[in-house]
């Protein structure tokens, strides 16, 4: 009957003998023999051990392999059925539904340097003739070696899914896009001594798993590399910690989605799963992909080459699913909402290439590097595409032949102009991809220009440097310009198209001077152009308005020309001038106080102008000529305004309020 392999302390261990009747303490090393075996009780396991590796020196130094030993030691077969015992006690451990390794080091040990000798006797055996007197121990330690490395795939297996799902931080890197106001492992125990050939790795991080979990794989796929069994144990390794990597982006929310799903997605749920890819990749990159690493590394490390085949495969298996989202991304229907997330994504990658140089090696990493880099110009290509749309949009922008109402910043001008403040946010991003998309077909000695380069953005006079992207954006301001100015014609009021000019024109120096970005890629001298272009709207508004009212003012033609009466004020002339005076001024309230400047600082402007020039004719015309009416009726028939009443008026134009008026007269 077997006895536990694992008893417990003070048992006498009965299977073990002294050498040449000399008495050894009780499981020393020197009589050692394994429990449970048919061995020879008179030999102890070290010397089974030193017996086989004599004839494996004896098997390796056979110059002829065409002429094999003619016998083989008994200790060959001692061993195979020492090894047999061994693996049996593994299998019918308890708890079968756990990993049995590792519960005894010593007896662990020494299934390991028995494994050890039975992987190199099918090694060496098999150089010999099938037909030799050999061939029968080959096929006994094949057979036991078999059985062995079936125990240790199971033990590795157990040990691998020990592990749980990697910690991972609920934390988005992204940049956050802002909403634009325009439609349109099983832990063990540390009471355990640390194996040393892992003291100096404490500080390494390792996805799951404790240190004694480690070190035991080490043991085993160390063992199944040697005996020739790579195969079995990477293919084991690579499925438990794909399928393990899966788990931990799963916790995060991530999940694949195919091609025709995203197709099929709303922009809504869409932008929310671009948000979580782009946390994804950077949580690979910056966390996960490391630690998966250091455990490959780890476990591997006697085998560098194949550390990296299983980390590289890995890797390359997540980076194309999330390459592919990146590339149905861009498949989807382009519109101007899209441009802020492709970017996002854009620059995700841009960032994370290099860690690809880190972390992988060999030509399977250049070829995801290549990959990654693809994906990065389709996103970048799309990205142009999309922000010269803007183009197209404001030729097309016509809806009808109807003015906005009021003089009012027209809901083209708010639209261009938010989307190109968020856009300029991601200026430098934007220069890269327009110079990249641009130079695809040049040659590469008009490739002149350095993406990279952001210190060289101002030439010496101070304006800004041309680039593809500055280009675009000066006709797409263009191409705004002129929509204005057509829209402008719709009104039939020539002091009105000035109010709609102003309105828009200020709206957008405002927005250029709020943005940074956006005021660095126009430059001071586009600024002052337009700054210049509003002074002429505001001269061409009061000349269109207020000089037919001076005109009611002026003290020209009052006066008699002939007889007697020559130098003597016109009562009826003058009657008429104060008459025509209070209708004109009566119906530019009336019209103007319905207009809209929203600025403030623009509306106070127009009202501080108009009184510094409609003020003081005012009080001259009536200082001088209201003597000449007769006091009383005449009096209150033609004077209607005080100038202090004029001066309220004009403070109540431009309020978008029609019934100003009414409310002053009540």
């Amino acid at each position: 009957m077997e006895k536990d392999p694992h008893p417990e302390n003070g048992e006498d261990n009965d299977n073990v003998s002294s050498k040449s009747g000399d008495e050894q303490p009780a499981g020393s090393e020197e009589n050692e023999v394994v429990e449970g075996t048919t061995s020879d009780p008179d030999l102890s396991l070290t010397q089974i051990l030193d017996e086989v590796d004599r004839f494996l020196e004896a098997l390796i130094n056979a110059e002829d392999k065409s002429n094999p030993p003619s016998e083989v030691p008994k200790s060959v077969e001692l061993l195979s059925e020492m090894v047999e015992s061994m693996i049996n006690n593994y299998v019918n451990a308890s708890k079968a539904s756990e990993a049995k390794f590792g519960r005894d080091p010593e007896y662990d040990t020494s299934f390991m340097e028995a494994l050890n000798r039975i992987s190199k006797l099918s090694i060496e055996l098999g150089e010999f003739p099938s037909s030799s007197a050999l061939s029968s121990s080959l096929n006994r330690t094949s057979i036991v070696l078999q059985q062995a490395m079936s125990v240790l795939e199971e033990e590795f297996r157990h040990f691998l899914e020990e592990t749980k799902s990697i910690v991972v931080e609920q934390k988005s890197h992204q940049k956050t896009w802002k909403q634009a106001s325009f439609n349109y492992s099983h832990q063990e125990s540390d009471r355990c001594i640390h194996p040393p050939e892992l003291e100096s790795n404490k500080d390494v991080e390792f996805p799951g798993f404790s240190q004694e979990t480690i070190y035991h794989m080490k043991k085993i796929a160390t063992a199944m590399v040697l005996a020739g069994y790579e195969n079995e144990c990477c293919m084991v390794y690579s499925i438990l910690r794909q399928t393990a990597f899966k788990g931990t982006l799963n916790k995060l929310g991530y999940e694949y989605i195919s091609i025709d799903d995203i197709q099929r997605m709303q922009w809504e749920s869409l932008e929310g799963e671009i948000a979580l890819w782009i946390n994804v990749v950077k949580q690979c990159y910056t966390n996960f992909f490391s630690k998966e690493k250091n455990l490959c590394d780890t476990i591997f490390s006697d085998y560098p080459l194949i550390s990296q085949s299983l980390f590289t495969n890995l890797a390359h298996t997540v980076v194309l699913q999330l390459l592919n989202f990146a590339e149905a991304v861009v498949l989807t229907k382009r519109s101007a909402e899209k441009l802020f997330k492709i970017l996002d994504m854009y620059e995700t990658l841009r960032d994370v290439i290099p860690a690809i140089d880190e972390l992988c090696q060999g030509d399977r990493a250049q070829g995801l590097k290549s990959e990654a880099s693809e994906t990065m110009t389709w996103l970048g290509e799309a990205a142009v595409s999309i922000f010269c749309d803007l183009e197209n949009s404001i030729k097309s922008d016509n809806h009808g032949r109807t003015p906005v109402p009021s003089g009012a910043v027209h809901p083209l001008t708010r639209y261009v102009m938010n989307y190109l403040k968020y856009a300029c946010e991601y200026k430098d991003t934007l220069k890269q991809v327009f110079q990249q998309h641009l130079m695809i077909d040049k040659p590469e000695n008009e490739q002149q220009i350095d993406v990279d380069d952001h210190d060289g953005d101002v030439s010496d006079d101070g304006s800004p440097k041309t680039t593809p992207f500055s280009k675009q954006l000066m006709t797409i301001m263009e191409l705004l310009d002129a929509n204005l100015d057509m829209k402008s014609k719709l009104y039939r009021d020539p002091a009105l198209q000035n109010i709609f000019l102003m309105n828009n024109g200020r709206y957008i120096l405002q927005k250029i001077k709020g943005s940074a970005e956006i005021h660095e890629l126009m430059g001071d001298r586009w600024r002052r152009r337009r700054s210049s272009e509003l002074r002429h709207y505001h001269k061409s508004y009061q000349r269109e308005t207020w000089s037919k009212v001076l005109q009611c003012l002026s003290h020209e033609g009052l006066q008699t020309t002939s007889g007697s009466s020559y130098g003597k004020v016109s009562k009826p002339v003058l009657k008429e001038r104060f008459k025509n005076f209070n209708a004109i001024f009566d119906e530019i309230h009336k019209t103007q106080s319905t207009w809209v400047v929203s600025d403030e600082q623009l509306q106070s402007e127009l009202r501080v102008s108009i009184s510094a020039v409609m003020i003081p004719a005012y009080r001259s015309f009536l200082g001088r000529f209201k003597q000449f009416l007769d006091p009383g009726r005449q009096t209150e028939k033609y004077i209607k305004y005080q100038p202090e009443d004029i001066e309220t008026l004009i403070e109540e134009l431009f309020d978008g309020n029609p019934t100003s008026m009414s409310r002053r007269r009540t």
